[in-house]
């Protein structure tokens, strides 16, 4: 079929601008390099849409949480990704986690059905002529990679992302790990505890800063790492007491054997529908898969614990957006290509099918002779969008998640229990108005 406009990128981010477009009516060429014997170091699948991290989308709470409020935004936006998240949703408290083969999926399975949709597995090495939508990730081929840089004129930039273990359900001991959520949320029991006491704790430590871990070749060393998916062991070195206040934080968990919060503790969280595997929270790593067996097992509960995936670690790539990219998300200097995804330095998987599902309206609205507003700044959507556009420092620019400190602060004062709620209401206010004003040049849902 002919197309109206190429999607390079078959992940969150290049699926959910697909749908956008093609429920809009126009022809999408899908180009996505898995597929025929061609992989990437992180996907372990050819499916659209692989989560191959965590399986959260992190906070589902509009109230409280800025993630929560881009959630219900892009669910107004009749996004793709949130509908197949919602249909394969596992327990995890307040968080939106899902069955990640479910959900990869049901997103494949919509877009193969789509008529607009032509999927196709090639890998595209230069930059099209024609309107295109580059969101090929933190994996962009390494062609692909330098055909940017050659137009960008700089190099690409670059951090380390690390994926975290899943274990076996049936492999925990349950006669010391225990089922509970933290404070008691949600379902209250989304989450299995195992217990450390400060010896165990200790050992853990030293056994993580002294364990063998994947060696780097020299370009790599300089590349930093992304605060929001640290390895557990560079954390660890940190300090002696780092983790114990970060992703082994034993607050709101009671041992039900000593009725006292432990000192500390492992979650694991649900990872698919059955309740066959779990992944360990925050444990993404860069230790040598032999070691993750042996300091793993020294959790108490995960003494046998069997791996169904073991953690590990790749380079991701991104641009540098706010110097590169105009506000509807085009390259400067070849408007005809339009950048979305984590390639953007958005960082999340919700963030990137976020402004996928922009790039594509941005996009549809150019082809029909229109101009497509940005979402105002308070929104989660155009916060969002604003600080990979323009709103962050360029020279300084790092990936980031969204977070209430992208959007202004509001109004008046407020007490500090309240101040989330005042930014939630505000960000619900302004979304429904930039709706109703964008009639005429947003896509239909």
């Amino acid at each position: 079929m002919d197309q109206d406009v190429h999607i390079i990128g078959g992940g969150l981010a290049g699926s959910e601008a697909a749908w956008q477009l093609a429920e809009a009516g126009f022809k999408v060429r899908l180009s996505e390099m898995r597929g025929g014997g061609n992989t990437t170091p992180a996907h372990e699948t050819d499916r659209l849409a692989e989560m191959v991290c965590s399986n959260s989308f992190r906070s589902d709470d509009a109230e409280h949480n800025a993630v929560g409020v881009l959630h219900q935004e892009m669910r107004d936006l009749d996004s793709l990704i949130m509908r197949s998240a919602d249909k394969h949703r596992v327990p995890a408290g307040s968080a939106l986690a899902v069955d990640r083969e479910g959900f990869a999926l049901e997103v494949t399975g919509a877009l193969q059905a789509h008529p607009n949709v032509t999927i196709v597995r090639e890998r595209i090495d230069v930059l099209p002529r024609h309107p295109a939508i580059i969101a090929t990730g933190p994996l962009t081929g390494s062609e692909l990679a330098e055909a940017i840089a050659a137009e960008a004129g700089q190099d690409s930039l670059a951090f380390f992302d690390a994926i975290a273990p899943i274990v076996h359900r049936d492999s925990i001991d349950l006669s010391v790990a225990w089922f509970q959520s933290r404070w008691d949320k949600g379902e209250g029991k989304d989450y299995i505890n195992c217990p450390m006491d400060k010896v165990q704790y200790e050992a853990f430590v030293q056994a993580l800063n002294e364990g063998e871990k994947t060696e780097f070749k020299a370009w790599e060393r300089a590349t930093p790492y992304f605060e929001g998916c640290m390895p557990i062991e560079v954390m660890a070195a940190r300090g002696p007491e780092t983790l114990r206040y970060g992703p082994m934080k034993p607050v709101g968990l009671d041992d039900p054997r000593t009725g006292r919060w432990p000192y500390a503790v492992v979650q694991l969280r649900q990872d698919n529908a059955l309740g066959t595997l779990w992944n360990m929270v925050g444990f993404q790593t860069k230790l040598k898969h032999g070691e993750q067996v042996r300091i793993f097992r020294m959790i108490p509960g995960l003494e046998n614990a069997e791996f169904a995936r073991l953690g590990g670690i790749h380079r991701n790539s991104f641009i540098n957006s706010p110097s590169l990219l105009d506000r509807q998300l085009r390259l400067k200097s070849m408007p005809n290509i339009r950048f979305a995804g984590q390639i953007t330095g958005c960082e999340g998987y919700v963030e990137s099918a976020a402004i996928g599902l922009l790039a594509a309206r941005f996009a549809a609205a150019e082809a029909n002779g229109d101009c497509l507003a940005p979402p105002p700044v308070e929104t989660a959507l155009g916060a969002l969008l604003g600080h990979i556009t323009g709103g962050a420092d360029a020279e300084t620019f790092q990936p980031m998640n969204v977070n209430f400190g992208l959007m202004p602060p509001p109004e008046g004062r407020a007490r500090k229990a309240d101040r989330k709620r005042a930014y939630t209401a505000r960000a619900r206010e302004r979304f429904a108005q930039w709706l109703a004003e964008s009639r005429s040049s947003i896509l239909a849902a």
